[in-house]
């Protein structure tokens, strides 16, 4: 009796798998709004991993740099992957770009696409009336994704009809080259969705872990206050910019120090993290603004982008 009770179980516990798999999503045609570094990035790894993608961006200016950007990252990559053989990796690359096409229309686009990845400006009304649009004309099944490192995924899904098929896709910068994305989980998310999503990132060659819709999510949330920290222990005087970056470097043996990462990131870029995080929660510690940064955004010197941050670079 314990055998036919124990095949029993089993029996409905892989007919139960079985049945959840059959529901997820399998994304085969991708659209990514936004043609900067993120949404290329995206729009190139998803390309090269066999998907069909539409990138949309506002201007064909910037589709036509973003599309450039493209074929040069993907020359490198197949550079390195063909080493050996020249003719294979310019076909990579000719596959590659064929899968990739443009539009500056995401409405007339998105009725088709299994998968909306949006990676635009960090501006919540902004995100929330692409989506409250994109929502109208995009299909049934559709799946919308913000690739935000700041803002609420629940308060963007809130713009839509599709909170279940709303989730949070964090990728890092450069996306071709990092293995990490996120995977967040609001509570609405389906878990079809969810599994569908981790599916998709690991199609891309990605390693995919998942958070619920915490500030910073797993990494920047981790990240950010520690840069902050280094930041405070600079205001206070009690060790130099140069020294704190060597420390970080010899003895926790991090690749740059927190202020080298902090111009690398972007001064206004983390400011802007912060001080989302500051209105959402203006008693934590860990989230108090500083005037250092402050004042280093307010004279437009942004790090390297800029040509000055912490450090100067020529």
């Amino acid at each position: 009796m314990a055998f036919v009770t124990r095949q029993f179980v089993r029996s409905l516990s892989s007919s139960a798998t079985a049945s959840a798999s059959a529901k997820k999503i399998i994304v085969k045609h991708v659209t990514v709004i936004g043609g900067g570094l993120m949404g290329a990035g995206i729009a190139q790894v998803a390309a090269a991993t066999g998907h069909t993608v539409v990138l949309v961006d506002q201007t064909e200016d910037i589709l036509a740099k973003s599309k450039k950007g493209i074929e040069d990252s993907l020359r490198k990559v197949a550079k390195k992957k063909f080493a050996e053989n020249p003719k294979a990796a310019d076909e990579f690359v000719a596959k590659t770009l064929s899968s990739i096409s443009t539009s500056t229309d995401a409405a007339a686009v998105v009725h088709s696409t299994d998968l909306v990845v949006e990676a635009i400006v960090e501006n919540l009304k902004v995100k929330n009336e692409l989506f409250q649009r994109l929502d109208k004309f995009a299909a049934e099944h559709t799946i919308f994704a913000s690739n935000t490192s700041s803002l609420q995924i629940t308060s963007i899904a809130n713009a839509t009809t599709r909170q279940d098929r709303f989730a949070g896709l964090h990728f890092f910068n450069p996306v071709p080259v990092m293995k990490l994305v996120e995977v967040i989980k609001t509570p609405m998310t389906s878990q079809k969705t969810f599994e569908s999503l981790l599916d998709f990132a690991k199609t891309l060659g990605k390693h995919p872990v998942s958070c619920k819709d915490t500030p910073g999510f797993i990494v920047n949330r981790l990240l950010v206050p520690y840069l902050l920290e280094a930041v405070r222990l600079y205001e206070r005087g009690d060790a130099s910019k140069e020294d704190i970056d060597v420390a970080m470097k010899l003895g926790a043996g991090y690749p740059m120090g927190p202020f080298e990462l902090l111009d690398y990131v972007g001064l206004d870029t983390t400011k802007f993290i912060m001080d989302g995080w500051h209105t959402m929660d203006a008693n934590n510690p860990l989230f108090q603004p500083s005037p250092a940064l402050s004042k280093l955004v307010e004279e437009k010197k942004l790090g390297k982008k800029s040509g000055e941050g912490f450090y100067k670079y020529k």
